[in-house]
């Protein structure tokens, strides 16, 4: 079975944090929670989850792990704060390991300079951020491009969580090609699109 981190920090979405890890730990998978500080109890901004971290960000490699889940709420706005938990976010998405971040935690990735190109979803409060930052934005339940899995909020979880664990069975769709992606943008706005080549 897969070994996956989480990473997070106080005032995390209760419900991104508790239902990615109840569903992993219940298919069988090895879930490691990782902070700033290990052994330290941090509690969700709604007060209705807490979690204990397992590990310390300086105690964690890239390699050791098979996927990375990013809760949404303040934790990602405090961890992208901290260079350890950047980088350790763009190694992941850079060996084309599943990397799934749900609501604020775009903001995460957008740190970690790793949206680039990449069609995403997120709370619609980042959609500006993300889009500067080079990304496509969509208004979906559930986004994969490639390994990168993003959603949007709570309501989102039961996609999301499918997502991780259809990924974690080597399910992995191919990348959102970024011409498809301009080409949807312009049928969106209704511009016409070339004429097709005989």
């Amino acid at each position: 079975m897969a070994r996956v981190a989480i990473i997070v920090e106080e005032g995390f979405e209760d419900a991104e944090l508790r239902v990615p890890y109840e569903r992993l730990r219940r298919a069988g998978h090895e879930v490691v929670v990782i902070g700033r500080e290990a052994g330290k109890t941090l509690a969700g901004k709604r007060r209705e989850a807490e979690i204990t971290t397992a590990r310390t960000i300086r105690e964690a490699a890239a390699r050791d792990f098979d996927a990375l889940v990013i809760p949404g709420g303040h934790s990602p706005d405090e961890l992208r704060m901290d260079p350890l938990m950047v980088d350790f976010t763009r190694q992941m998405v850079e060996a084309g390991k599943p990397v799934a971040a749900i609501s604020h935690a775009g903001s995460l990735l957008i740190e970690a300079e790793v949206v680039e190109d990449r069609t995403l979803t997120s709370w619609p409060s980042i959609r500006t951020d993300l889009v500067n930052a080079g990304a496509r934005w969509v208004d979906e339940p559930l986004v994969e491009d490639g390994s990168l899995i993003t959603s949007r909020r709570p309501d989102d979880l039961d996609a999301f969580c499918d997502a991780i664990l259809r990924q974690l069975e080597g399910r992995i769709p191919e990348r959102i090609s970024p011409l498809l992606s301009a080409r949807d943008d312009d049928d969106d706005k209704g511009e016409p699109m070339d004429p097709p080549i005989h």
